[in-house]
């Protein structure tokens, strides 16, 4: 009905379409445009009946006649639990000729090989299924941009159309959001239709940040106009009639056609509204044609003709094909491809699916999973008419629910959860189902956990521990819930309960068998050091490195090393760190993926321990093997441990734009897992990354670094209190000291600073140094910074040393010692460098050479601010190379061309050595106005330090 009108009153929102259609052809050198056009996804919403899906068909019909390859899908209301519905449905119309050609890097796609993928029901190739298919979901995401690079580099550009978002399955929905932040290069546009009230909060917010950054094109429909209702959609009908027709649809085209379709003399709506409307066109319908539409209705894009017939339990072939005509006539079924048919508009499936006998549709969902049981149709397809053919506990149905959770473990753990929760809720309560019930009950919370929906998991397993007390032999089944509740408890930032349920079920009388006592304790050590220091529990970790030993468990005793390492890196002991990190990595290193498939989480561990040894090479390597690792067996919630630790051995050694990229990834799984800790984990090291990449006085950083802080709560633990550092770096660089000295004092719990983690210590001393020396404190500056320079003395650690260095620099430039500082500088920049830490090898370069300068070395200082800018700019530091171009080697370059009068003279009095009182006295001022000047300064020109404002305005200093 709608899309066979012609598409009226949407002029401006399909030229905004034909912009997108036009910016794709441009990236394919077929046309106008170019990457400064709109965006490649676009999200086109509305309320139900307002013409989406029609201005979606002539958006797909007019990028066809301009050359572009389309692919276009639709979700569906009732098959939201098959897995990647959405996009094997834009998908099925594609030749397999194409699919199955070769790509030119088959790394990339391996969801195409084999000699055959697998089919939908219609016979159509799905990319997704088929014995050579990726056996995760992020294998998929990736294969899936993959073919969708090539297929648009196979002609002039690739258009995607997805329809009815709202109704996704969450896989679907999982692969959307990798492709709105990864969009695939080269020709591809995406647009997505949906109803913006009835979109599931996650894609919703992804599709909201994608506006906000500019990658994503929002376009929304409203009611149409008056007008053009009157005058396109019912040209002819007498003016009161039409204006009442008008006035009843309220502007919705769908509503209004309806009317005008099913209304007869009387254009009133009826008391059912468009339910009701679109009921009266089936009064006139027979028997066998009803059946046949609500059949239709049963099976959605499944119904062929013979399975029409069977599913509504018509034998006469002959009648059947007489009720499609009829029923084609009268416009309520539409044939399709492959031989498919299907009722003209969602709306009407809705209606009519909700409007057939719960008897009768019940008979027809068994009969369609009867019909095809053995056609090679997957057990998704199968499960989804088991389900709605339920009506008690039936152990064949059971079986093909069970075999499609099983199929989606790891491609969608949602649906997996959802097949194994419809089993749980007709499974007999009986004694003898009580083992089955809770394995099915464990199975589930770990797809829960697996697909991010960590509340819900824990919520299951506290449920089962409490079922399984008292209980006297459960053949190991409490102990691995409890195994996993504290892992899901622990990443949702609750130590004190992990570590209080694992030392609970360690003490139960009868113990824990040895492998169930091994999984505990390794468990312990992973969670007991959040919540307590780790010499506490370093008896813990031994032990359980003893009986993986003992027991001949290679992996348990790699993770268990992996524990110990971290715990001693972490805690300020670099040579025994690195003892046990040589082993744990040897132990690891030794292992296979399948031996190492369970246990994930060790490579975390050493390559967080490595990145603390200043071994950013190993901590990339063992990041990069986790990521592969996780990304096919998850689960889910450890790939944001991982990527951050990849992101910021980037950002160290100078690799901005991918450190960016990479936290990015992270926190779009963390903001879906529904962790605050992790969360603010990730958003933390965002922060970090961002003081170095955007320009100076950009205000996002600290931002973002609020956003984690606020995160973090009252919480007192590793991650807290780096959200708290974090904020004390980007108020420094905000150019506010005080907030800086407070936040790093908030994160260390108090001067004496237990809080701060030992073995980064010397650089979260370095802001309170700067922020001391900002705030006109001298001695408190070489308070902080001497003991900087013990701590990295003790440690060892190149990185530190250098940090250690740079407060002392930045203490002796306040003083007015340029000579000294520049030297400290040098020496900073090159135990940067050989801890591989390009970027802070940058900044000591940046910030020494202009103390090198003003202590009567311009040749030298012209070298160190070449190379330092170099360095920065080539790492995509806008920061450093922002803070090198008011540096300038030239000295007739004007300084803090910016800066009132008032605020120059106060960084000349700075440049002199004066504290801030002393600066308030000489210009008769109050203190506080003085730092008030001096925040702007900062602001103006970040830079961040008095040292560093006394460097710049040296140079223009004769």
């Amino acid at each position: 009905m709608v899309e066979r009108t012609p598409l009226v009153g949407r002029g401006a929102e399909l030229d905004r379409l034909d912009g997108v259609v036009a910016a794709v052809l441009a990236r394919a050198g077929g046309g106008p445009g170019g990457g400064d056009g709109p965006p490649g996804v676009v999200d086109l919403t509305g309320p139900a009946g307002m013409g989406k899906s029609r201005l979606l068909t002539e958006v797909c019909r007019r990028a066809r006649a301009r050359g572009l390859t389309v692919l276009r899908g639709r979700a569906t209301e009732f098959e939201r639990h098959i897995p990647f519905r959405l996009f094997t449905d834009a998908f099925a119309d594609l030749d397999p000729r194409l699919l199955r050609a070769p790509l030119p890097d088959p790394a990339t796609a391996p969801v195409l090989h084999g000699p055959a993928a697998g089919t939908d029901p219609g016979g159509r190739t799905n990319p997704y299924e088929g014995p050579d298919a990726p056996a995760d979901r992020f294998a998929v995401h990736r294969a899936t941009a993959g073919l969708l690079t090539d297929l648009a580099g196979r002609g002039r550009g690739l258009l995607i159309a997805l329809d009815d978002l709202h109704w996704a399955d969450p896989a679907s929905l999982e692969l959307l959001d990798h492709l709105v932040r990864h969009p695939p290069p080269g020709a591809v546009g995406l647009v997505v239709a949906r109803r913006d009230r009835q979109t599931a909060p996650s894609p919703a917010a992804a599709l909201a940040r994608g506006v906000d950054t500019g990658a994503v094109l929002r376009v929304e429909l409203g009611p149409l106009d008056r007008r053009t209702c009157v005058e396109h959609l019912a040209p002819g009908l007498p003016p009161g009639r039409a204006e009442r027709l008008y006035a009843s649809s309220g502007g919705n085209p769908l509503y209004f056609l309806a009317l005008l379709q099913g209304q007869g003399a009387d254009p009133a709506v009826p008391a059912g509204g468009l339910s009701a409307l679109l009921l009266d066109e089936l009064t006139p319908l027979t028997g066998t044609q009803r059946r046949t539409a609500e059949a239709a209705a049963v099976l959605g894009d499944q119904a062929t003709a013979p399975l029409l017939a069977l599913t509504a339990g018509l034998p006469d072939a002959g009648r059947l094909d007489a009720d499609l005509g009829a029923l084609s006539d009268r416009d309520l079924l539409r044939p399709g491809p492959a031989g498919g048919w299907s009722l003209r508009h969602p709306v009407l499936r809705t209606v009519v699916y909700q409007h057939t006998d719960h008897r009768r549709r019940t008979a027809m969902h068994r009969r369609a999973a009867a019909a095809q049981a053995g056609t090679g149709v997957s057990a998704a397809v199968r499960a989804h008419h088991v389900e709605r053919a339920l009506t008690g506990w039936d152990p064949r149905a059971a079986a093909v629910l069970l075999e499609a959770a099983d199929e989606a473990r790891t491609t969608a753990p949602a649906s997996c959860a959802h097949w194994l929760g419809v089993v749980l809720g007709v499974l007999p309560h009986s004694p003898e189902y009580a083992a089955r019930r809770g394995e099915l009950l464990l199975r589930r919370a770990r797809a829960l956990s697996l697909c991010g929906r960590l509340n819900a998991s824990r919520d299951l397993l506290h449920g089962l521990i409490t079922r399984l007390d008292g209980a006297r032999e459960d053949d190991g089944l409490r102990a691995s819930a409890v195994t996993l509740c504290a892992s899901v408890e622990r990443h949702l930032g609750r130590y004190g309960t992990a570590v209080a349920l694992l030392r609970g079920e360690l003490a139960r009388r009868p113990a824990p068998g040895p492998e169930d006592a091994l999984a505990l304790g390794l468990e312990l050590g992973s969670s007991a050091p959040h919540a307590l220091s780790y010499p506490e529990v370093r008896e813990d970790v031994l032990r359980a490195y003893g009986a993986a030993l003992r027991l001949g468990n290679a992996p348990a005793a790699a993770g268990a090393l992996t524990t110990a390492a971290l715990g001693e890196a972490y805690g300020g002991d670099p040579a025994k760190g690195r003892r046990l990190a040589d082993r744990a990595a040897a132990r690891l290193d030794a292992l296979t993926d399948a031996e190492l498939a369970d246990l994930c989480e060790p490579l975390a561990r050493i390559a967080w321990t490595e990145f603390y040894l200043d071994r950013y090479p190993e901590a990339e390597r063992h990041a990069d093997r986790g990521l592969a690792l996780v990304r096919r067996v998850g689960p889910l919630h450890l790939l944001p441990h991982l990527l951050v630790c990849k992101s910021v051995v980037h950002m160290n050694s100078c690799r901005l734009e991918s450190a960016l990229e990479l936290c990015e990834e992270a926190e779009g799984i963390a903001r879906g897992v529904g962790s605050d800790e992790l969360l603010g984990l990730v958003l933390g090291n965002k922060a970090q990354i961002l003081i170095a990449a955007m320009p100076p006085g950009d205000p996002l950083p600290l931002s973002v670094a609020e956003e984690a802080v606020e995160l973090a709560g009252s919480r007192s633990n590793w991650w807290t209190s780096l959200a708290w550092c974090v904020l004390s770096y980007a108020a420094l660089y905000a150019g506010d000291p005080r907030r800086a000295r407070s936040a790093m004092l908030r994160a260390g719990r108090g001067p004496e600073l237990p809080g701060l983690q030992p073995s980064l210590r010397p650089l979260f001393l370095e802001a309170l140094v700067n922020a001391a020396v900002g705030t006109g404190d001298p001695a408190e500056a070489e308070s902080w910074a001497a003991m900087a320079a013990a701590d990295a003395e003790r440690l060892g650690l190149p990185n530190q040393l250098a940090s250690a260095l740079r407060s002392e620099g930045a203490v002796l430039a306040a003083r007015g010692e340029p000579g000294p500082a520049a030297e400290r500088y040098a020496r900073a920049a090159r135990e940067a460098a050989r801890g591989g830490a390009t970027l802070w090898e940058a900044q000591a370069l940046v910030v020494g050479s202009a103390l090198t300068g003003r202590a009567g070395d311009p040749g030298t200082a012209a070298d160190r601010w070449q190379r330092g800018r170099r360095l920065a700019e080539a790492g995509g530091s806008r920061l450093l190379t922002g803070l090198a171009d008011l540096f300038p080697p030239d000295p007739a370059r004007p300084p803090l061309p910016h800066l009132t009068p008032r605020e120059r003279e106060i960084a000349e009095l700075v440049a002199e050595g004066l504290t801030t009182p002393a600066i308030a006295a000489r210009l008769y001022l109050s203190p506080r106005t003085v730092d008030t000047h001096l925040s702007h300064i900062y602001r103006k020109t970040g830079i961040t330090t008095r040292a560093a404002l006394a460097a710049l305005t040296a140079r223009g200093t004769p």
